[in-house]
């Protein structure tokens, strides 16, 4: 039993001093490449490695860690690292990409021994809202459905919030709730806040100054926040710099804490790649209902899977399924098919063979049916699938709809055109909210399959 563990255990050494020392993910594996755990690197050999350093005694109840940092490393280490049999990366552009990477994943498999991140928090945003007359700019977990502009994800709400108190500073922007209008007469009569005294806000809201100047100090924000501020910092280090030299340490600390704030502004993401589909999900009842009325159900929609599938140029193809229960991802139902019997680019073929993997149990009446199946795609995907539960001979009429990309349009059966429905409509929301998660479950399987891929070939 030692001498299998030690096997093990040299295999994974070996296999580890072909990771990469940028940043990313690491993925302990168990038997059938089951994920046991995900966590994130500055530097992905040498924290991978650190887990599996030759050492001092090995027993077998510990065999893959040395008996004294067994104890500072805790029992659930331990445990884990006896069930680990491979470890596998996935390598990211930046440490902050990793961070969020992490986060997603994380939610999405929900591996045994992730403790953190497994909740439904998410990554605030700085939302500027530019479709009133004196916009605001704020932190938040919820953005509006429509007229703002969004930066983020951010990594850290911490730091943000630290650096927006020096930004306001700078560029005076507003941060209140207040809804001002620029006709109103009213504003000259209004008394500013405390941040008005400071010189913190320029206080629209007294009319204190006008629409052109405020958004002029907005816009100058936001090409700030879009460059890469070299102005700015080069400014704020001649100060330090100059602070330094006549010995004013306190003022010298302080601009260099600002600099490393502002600095700190680079610590996110962008919200069309590093999608949180959560926070912009719709009001579930209202969605449904209207989704009710879309399908011309009979019977409310309450499961609703979401079905996509992902490859490139045909390699490692897999599928995923997501399960939404009353308008909310049920995560113990996701699922993640290796496409098995099918050679080449054709996702209608794909799209089918995960039909029939995923509903033959509910054929069987081993599962319950959902009362819609979505499929991340056009008119041909949802024909593929149609195709594939008519083969199935289920007996029963199964909801089938399909969404597309881009043009968001939505294909439902028995209707030749798309129906195109607003984008504030509850039901668009939930509908998309449904195929991300689908898209973006698929996506992350596909990516871990293909470092696999690459670690097999350098080994």
């Amino acid at each position: 039993m030692a001498d299998a563990h030690e096997n093990i255990t040299d295999r994974i050494r070996q296999s580890i001093k072909t990771f990469p020392t940028g940043p990313g993910l690491y993925f302990m594996k168990g038997s059938g490449d089951k994920v046991l755990y995900i966590g994130k690197a500055k530097n992905l050999r040498s924290r991978a490695a650190s887990y599996f350093q030759p050492g001092g005694e090995i027993t077998p109840a510990a065999s893959l860690l040395p008996s004294k940092t067994a104890g500072a490393r805790g029992p659930k280490i331990v445990e884990m690292l006896n069930k680990v049999e491979t470890v596998d990366y996935l390598e990211t552009e930046t440490e902050v990409d990793a961070v969020l990477k992490e986060a997603r994943l994380i939610k999405d498999i929900r591996p045994l021994y992730n403790t953190d991140l497994v909740d439904d928090k998410t990554f605030p945003y700085l939302e500027i809202t530019t479709g009133e007359d004196f916009p605001g700019i704020y932190i938040t977990r919820k953005p509006r459905p429509k007229g703002s502009r969004l930066f983020g994800p951010f990594a850290g709400a911490k730091d943000l919030r630290l650096v927006m108190v020096e930004l306001q500073k700078i560029f005076r922007f507003r941060t209140c709730a207040l809804d001002i209008k620029e006709d109103d007469s009213k504003r000259r009569f209004f008394r500013p806040c405390i941040l008005y005294s400071i010189k913190q806000c320029s206080a629209p809201c007294a009319d204190k100054i006008d629409k052109s100047d405020y958004r002029k100090s907005v816009n100058d924000f936001i090409k700030f926040l879009r460059s890469k501020r070299s102005t700015v910092l080069r400014d704020l280090r001649k100060r330090m710099a100059k602070a330094a030299a006549a010995f004013e340490y306190e003022k010298a600390a302080m601009l260099r804490d600002r600099i490393r704030l502002i600095d700190r502004l680079d610590r996110r993401g962008i919200p069309e790649e590093d999608v949180q589909p959560e926070v912009f999900a719709a009001d579930p009842t209202e969605a449904l209902a209207q989704l009710r009325e879309l399908l011309q159900s009979t019977e409310p929609v309450r499961i609703i899977e979401g079905i996509d599938v992902a490859n490139i140029a045909g390699a490692e193809a897999v599928g995923s399924l997501v399960k939404f229960i009353d308008g909310r991802p049920f995560k113990s139902g996701y699922r993640r098919f290796r496409i098995k019997t099918v050679t080449g680019i054709d996702d209608y073929a794909m799209i089918a063979e995960v039909v029939k993997r995923r509903y033959k149990y509910a054929l069987r009446g081993e599962e319950l049916w959902p009362d819609l199946v979505l499929i991340d795609g056009g008119r041909g995907h949802l024909n593929a699938a149609e195709a594939a539960l008519r083969e199935m001979k289920t007996g029963r009429l199964v909801k089938i709809a399909a969404i597309a990309k881009r043009e968001e349009e939505i294909y439902l059966q028995g209707i030749s055109r798309p129906v195109k429905l607003p984008a504030h409509c509850q039901a668009l929301k939930l509908l998309q909210y449904v195929r991300d998660e689908a898209h973006r479950f698929a996506q992350h399987y596909h990516h871990i399959l293909r470092t696999k891929k690459m670690l097999d070939e350098k080994l």
